[in-house]
């Protein structure tokens, strides 16, 4: 576990239900359910997460099937996959990341010159 995260869901761990916290959170396993969080969630390359997301930034390693409401930015690396709706005003994606669905990217507040 990174000094920074406050928990770790490992690659054995099979979690439902709701989770919120504060800080950084890492799943390696799978979990199906309501994550909600001003923190920082990290799904790793072999975690399977399926539900409902409102957390304050997305790194996506692993497999997400869902929606996704990030407040900061959602980063999809090579590896990560996700399918369902994305609302975010900052999207980053690796070469090799794949997105399904639909992206939505609300204003930063900056005025267009």
């Amino acid at each position: 576990m990174a000094k920074d995260e406050i928990a770790y869901l490992g690659s054995d761990t099979v979690y439902e239900g709701k989770l919120h916290f504060k800080g950084t959170v890492r799943i390696e396993g799978k979990y199906n359910g309501e994550i909600v969080s001003e923190g920082t969630l990290n799904v790793g390359k072999d975690a399977q997460v399926t539900g409902t997301l409102d957390v304050g930034e997305l790194l996506l390693s692993g497999r997400f099937n869902g929606e996704v409401t990030a407040r900061r930015r959602v980063v999809i690396y090579g590896s990560g996959i996700l399918e369902g709706h994305v609302q975010t005003p900052v999207l980053l994606t690796e070469e090799g990341g794949i997105i399904e669905g639909q992206v939505s990217m609300q204003s930063s507040g900056k005025v267009k010159a």
